[in-house]
């Protein structure tokens, strides 16, 4: 942990200009991971060079992919095949990334080779198990802390190809699925994945623009093993729906704003942000919609509204996920009650963000966050303060704490860097506004 803090000064008078939002994590991630199972260059552009990318990217290289940047944005991955692994000569370093070490695990848990991933202390303490007994049910070996479910983890070599399975998913999970298709790639048979509500569906558009066959039915997604991925020349990735989701809040949110945000991804499985927002009454056209590597990209623009309270849960969850830590800050601004349930997956996330948000929030307006089990209830309209708050190393909790203080009446944020491992410009457009 870092001992920074940085204030946030109120804004003087409402937001507004031009927006270009920085890739999109999930793809990034993605990008770089299939690139390397082809055999032809791959140049990925408007890639998200931040902390957790950046450590797919390093493992990738660790396996045998060589991994060129000519810009921070823009790289070069050239892979050795679907086949072409190779036993990485020391550790795997996941650093703060879930998404890097639950892919990985799906990806080597075929491999005949002998493959061991850490992470940081944050990661370190987030469960793997979820992950890990789809692929055991496939044949893999996975050791670890508690009973293998916990960093570091040790996969042993197969001794034999994988099984494919029909997995039904207690918990819809974009990183739980990627994993098992991933696996798939390489099991013998066809694998499906079946969740209670659709989660985020950016594995199966790579794996469809590699040339993988996939059947894709409302709640489930069926892989039929490749002989070999068909690597496209070019992959151009979307904004990121998640980091521009802090420029729709403080546009909608501050008197007299008027943003326009370039080039968004609006995956219909990550909108949910969207869906919310209108629902509170926000102001969001959504412009210049166009498609690039098989998914949706747009322009948006948000203006100041009056926000009302609502009411969301589980069955929208899956789509705005990482977004609950700035829909809480809309929630203050909004007249009346906010009730959120069916997030119990947020208590598992890089910090307890339930908690998080229940005690820093309440610090800026007391009285306003209560905390259930598995949401929160906020009341809407509360008088603000400044205060001093804790970001836990969370890089959303402190990106949404700054957005509650520039819009309400300053903040003060202890740990307040860890943003670069999404957003590593984002106080220097914060302060450009």
């Amino acid at each position: 942990m870092t001992n920074d803090i940085r204030a946030i000064a109120p804004a003087a008078h409402g937001a507004s200009g031009e927006i270009p939002i920085p890739g999109d994590k999930s793809i990034s991630h993605r990008s770089v991971m299939l690139s390397a199972l082809g055999i032809t260059p791959v140049h990925i552009t408007n890639f998200l060079h931040a902390a957790d990318c950046m450590s797919t990217a390093a493992c990738m290289e660790a396996l045998g992919a060589r991994v060129e940047f000519q810009r921070d944005d823009e790289l070069t991955v050239t892979g050795n095949g679907l086949h072409g692994l190779r036993e990485p000569a020391t550790f795997l370093d996941a650093g703060n990334s879930g998404t890097t070490l639950r892919l990985l695990m799906g990806l080597l848990a075929p491999q005949p080779f002998f493959a061991t991933f850490t992470g940081d202390a944050s990661l370190h303490r987030r469960p793997m198990g979820r992950v890990a007994k789809p692929l055991r049910s496939m044949g893999a070996a996975i050791f670890g802390r508690e009973q293998g479910s916990k960093l570091p983890l040790a996969l042993l070599p197969a001794e034999k190809q994988l099984t494919a399975i029909s997995y039904d998913s207690p918990v819809a999970s974009a990183q739980v699925k990627s994993a098992i298709l991933l696996a798939g790639l390489y099991a013998k048979g066809t694998t499906t994945v079946t969740e209670p509500f659709r989660s985020r569906d950016h594995t199966e558009n790579m794996l469809k623009a590699f040339g993988v066959q996939l059947d894709i039915g409302e709640k489930s997604v069926t892989l039929h093993p490749p002989k070999e991925m068909k690597a496209p020349e070019s992959i151009e990735v979307p904004g990121d729906i998640s980091s521009a989701a802090y420029w729709l809040v403080l546009g909608s949110i501050l008197a007299g704003s008027d943003l326009l945000l370039k080039n968004v991804g609006i995956n219909p499985t990550r909108t949910g942000i969207l869906d919310v927002l209108s629902d509170m009454g926000a102001d969001i056209a959504v412009e210049n919609v166009r498609r690039s590597g098989g998914e949706a990209a747009a322009d948006l623009r948000v203006r100041a509204a009056k926000l009302t309270g609502t009411k969301f849960g589980a069955d929208i969850m899956p789509r705005l996920i990482d977004e609950i830590p700035v829909i809480a800050v809309a929630a203050l601004f909004a007249e009346g009650d906010t009730v959120i349930t069916g997030a119990g997956e947020l208590r598992v996330k890089e910090t307890d963000r339930l908690q998080a948000i229940y005690d820093q929030y309440n610090k800026v307006a007391p009285g306003s966050i209560e905390l259930l089990e598995d949401g929160l209830i906020i009341h809407g309209g509360k008088a603000l303060q400044d205060a001093t708050c804790f970001s836990y190393d969370d890089h959303r909790i402190a990106m949404s704490l700054a957005i509650l203080g520039y819009a309400g009446s300053g903040i003060h944020i202890e740990n307040a860097d860890c943003i670069a491992i999404s957003y590593p410009t984002f106080y220097e457009t914060l302060a450009k506004l």
